[in-house]
């Protein structure tokens, strides 16, 4: 079996979402392994930032500032990838978006953004790149970063479960449309449990939050500062397992491993679900 620095070295990788914490850890890894990279981000000057210090240590880097939510954008970030390095050999969409708090109170543009960024995002890098990928006929990946939270729902943050529910449909249609089409093409979808990162931070809703959803975000936070693995780690896991040709790509597998027997007997069993924050 072939390791992850002989399958993917000298290849070309193009990462959504990459100036930062999961993505972030993608091309840092990617990187190590002496592949070729596109970076892109909504971020401007973090990226480029990351960018330079990327390139400072030796590795080929484009920077392609993208939104992902619109598909001309996607369109024109396929177009400088394969302009600078002339193929693209792996698709990683990886770029998402948190929101919190009720599902009824969550703003209606935030829903939006995060239905047009976590999902519609995913939708335009396939239409984007999957099309020229076929084309070529050469051997390629496509890696689409759902969550163990597209497994198990969870309270106020109903837009992000909602998603990442929708990026295991997503990710399962493709690989089975790309099976029909005989491409020679890996699908894998990388489920994560809680990675060091600011996400949930970042998401934190402001003053006059009522206290429960603070709290919940809160713990989400605290779980993953002393729980989580660093995004490298999870990138090293990841790479490992993509090039063992898995789908299912579980850099930790032990919540789903615990988690998935009782939620499959909840459904077989047609019980009412039960809320078990001790869990989280």
């Amino acid at each position: 079996m072939s390791s992850a620095a002989e399958t993917f070295g000298g290849r070309v990788a193009v990462i959504t979402g990459a100036s930062a914490g999961i993505g972030a850890g993608f091309a840092r890894h990617a990187a190590s392994l002496g592949m070729r990279l596109v970076l892109a981000d909504i971020a401007a000057e973090r990226l480029t930032a990351f960018a330079d210090e990327l390139a400072g240590a030796g590795a080929e880097v484009e920077a392609v500032v993208t939104d992902v939510a619109d598909p001309a954008s996607v369109d024109a970030l396929a177009a400088r990838a394969y302009e600078r390095f002339g193929a693209v050999d792996v698709l990683v969409n990886n770029a998402g978006i948190m929101a919190m708090g009720y599902s009824w109170e969550i703003p209606a543009e935030r829903w939006d953004a995060a239905l047009r960024v976590n999902v519609g995002g995913y939708v335009n890098g396939i239409r984007s790149f999957v099309p020229r990928l076929i084309e070529r006929g050469s051997k390629a990946w496509i890696v689409n970063v759902s969550s163990v939270g597209g497994l198990f729902p969870s309270p106020l943050m109903a837009p992000y479960s909602v998603t990442k529910f929708g990026t295991l449909a997503l990710t399962e249609s493709l690989a089975y449309e790309l099976r029909m089409k005989g491409a020679d093409i890996q699908v894998s979808v990388v489920l994560p449990d809680s990675v060091r990162s600011e996400i949930f931070r970042a998401a934190r809703p402001g003053d006059g939050t009522p206290p429960e959803i603070a709290g919940f975000n809160d713990m989400l936070q605290a779980r993953a500062d002393t729980r989580g693995i660093t995004a490298d780690e999870h990138a090293r896991r990841c790479f490992e397992q993509i090039a063992e040709g898995r789908y299912w790509v579980t850099p930790q597998p032990e919540m789903i491993d615990a988690g998935l027997p009782p939620r499959t007997e909840m459904i077989l069993g047609r019980t009412d679900p039960e809320l078990d924050l001790g869990a989280v």
